[in-house]
């Protein structure tokens, strides 16, 4: 596993674990690694919620289906993040969301109740492992409400430039790169591919907003 050990110090779940203390603490909890390739389902909806995913090299997507087949992006974990932690922590018999890997990716996977329950070695890391996911997923929480207030928008472009006001914020900046194309903005917007293009067009020649692909700059007026 120390061939993971770079990624694994900027998770979230092992903060304040002493590096010499992860190698075992790996090892109690059972943790498996997969290659998934591209576009490959790590969890698809109706599986078992048992699982804590980290992503250790690559990055997934968390989406739903709707009842027509329409996708909806609930979020994308890139590198060093967990996914999977909020359903097996509440207890979801099954997977109300899929999982998929939007690049060639490698995860981890730990079966939540190794994480929750003390193993007959009295590990004292447990202890620590408990704070950290309650930590997780209050802030996972947080970003649930912020995409909430997002989705409540009612035109496309008051949702638009919410999402992008946000990154804004959490990357400290006014030129960013977002983890989705234009289809994967869309989905995580909930609306028309279209119409959310031809909005971005106006704003352009607004002056308001540059962009490429999936780099934009919001440019404040005087």
């Amino acid at each position: 596993m120390k061939i993971y050990d770079s990624i694994l110090k900027t998770c979230p779940l092992f903060v304040h674990i002493e590096a010499e203390e992860l190698e075992n603490m790996l090892q109690c909890l059972n943790t498996k690694v997969r290659k998934i390739s591209k576009n490959q389902a790590i969890f698809m909806e109706g599986d078992p919620a048992d699982f804590v995913g980290i992503v250790l090299k690559g990055a997934v997507q968390i989406t739903r289906q709707d009842y027509y087949g329409n996708r909806s992006i609930v979020a994308t974990v890139g590198e060093g993040e967990l996914f999977g932690e909020t359903f097996a922590c509440a207890g979801v018999e099954k997977m109300p969301v899929s999982v998929h890997a939007t690049v060639d990716s490698e995860v981890m996977l730990i079966n939540c109740k190794k994480i929750l329950k003390t193993c007959r070695n009295a590990c004292p890391f447990h202890r620590i492992l408990v704070e950290n996911l309650l930590s997780i997923v209050a802030r996972k929480n947080l970003y649930l409400n912020q995409k909430m207030e997002i989705l409540a928008k009612r035109s496309t472009k008051e949702k638009l430039m919410a999402y992008l006001l946000q990154e804004a914020r959490r990357q400290g900046k006014d030129a960013f790169v977002i983890p989705y194309d234009r289809q994967g903005l869309a989905d995580y917007l909930g609306v028309e591919r279209s119409a959310m293009s031809a909005e971005i067009s106006k704003m352009r020649k607004e002056g308001i907003l540059e962009c490429h692909r999936s780099y934009f700059r919001l440019i404040e007026k005087h």
